[in-house]
């Protein structure tokens, strides 16, 4: 069964996830999966649209699912069920996601306020960061909507461009516009010779999957912080990036920038692990 999972901890981060991944759930013909992960003396967040909720720990977790699967299987086309595991919520999250093969997680964040208790949000990076599969995560606030433009960045190191087929391949389902962005915190001309080698790549494949690009170029001290910027300003709908945990001397996406990337775009982020084998 092809699915997107979504972590669930019934607050309007979540179910703002849900939202989402049901409309990408639709567009690529996939079912949708609901986890949530139980915890000793976890604070869920009272946030879930109930009169009081004292409601959710009295009626129990699965009576609650119940109630959200009712109101939402009506937008989603394929299936949709939910599991519960029990332990440390990032790795039960992405042990389902891997021995249940999604294809894709979806999860809520609230980025770094100061004050984070809602599990989902806490939790969303070291998903993103110990996942084996994409994840997206994106912000309460973004509003659901098709995926037209989305953000490519491209650096130096050699696994920049390993993503690139799976955001093609998400560009040709929405039939969105690629904005193939090489960044880079310096211009010197070896830089600049490289970023040009690997744009130059990625375009051709663009062309050869017929899908519509711009090209531009960015640099500036914080990287994160521009690509977000520019992002915002294209009214982009979703930011690809990479995920290289190892320490290389040309590669940018170390896990400082992704982290900043996604608690701080408030623009969706799909991070992949790419590794170059």
């Amino acid at each position: 069964m092809k699915h997107l999972l979504v972590p669930i901890d019934f607050s309007n981060d979540s179910l703002n996830a849900l939202e989402f991944a049901i409309m990408l759930a639709n567009q690529m013909k996939y079912d949708v999966r609901l986890i949530h992960v139980k915890r000793k003396n976890a604070d869920y967040d009272p946030s879930f649209d109930l009169k009081d909720f004292d409601e959710v720990l009295k009626s129990g977790i699965e009576e609650n699912f119940d109630k959200i699967i009712n109101e939402f299987c009506i937008k989603l086309k394929g299936g949709i069920d939910y599991r519960i595991r029990e332990g440390r919520v990032y790795k039960e999250i992405c042990n389902q996601a891997k021995y249940a093969d999604a294809e894709m997680i979806v999860m809520g964040t609230h980025g770094v306020s100061g004050f984070e208790e809602k599990w989902v949000g806490s939790n969303a990076f070291r998903v993103v960061s110990s996942s084996s599969c994409p994840v997206l995560t994106l912000r309460y606030n973004f509003p659901k909507r098709p995926i037209k433009k989305i953000i490519l960045p491209i650096d130096t190191s050699n696994e920049t461009r390993l993503k690139v087929p799976f955001l093609a391949s998400v560009a040709n389902i929405f039939k969105a516009e690629i904005h193939l962005v090489d960044v880079c915190n310096n211009n010197r001309i070896k830089t600049r010779k490289i970023l040009n080698e690997y744009s130059e790549q990625v375009i051709n494949y663009l062309k050869n999957q017929n899908i519509d690009f711009v090209r531009e170029s960015l640099r500036g001290n914080n990287i994160s912080e521009s690509i977000i910027e520019y992002a915002l300003l294209n009214d982009a709908d979703l930011i690809g990036i990479q995920i290289e945990p190892t320490q290389k001397p040309l590669n940018i996406w170390l896990e400082a920038y992704a982290q900043q990337m996604v608690n701080h775009s408030p623009i969706p982020v799909l991070s992949l692990k790419c590794v170059q084998k």
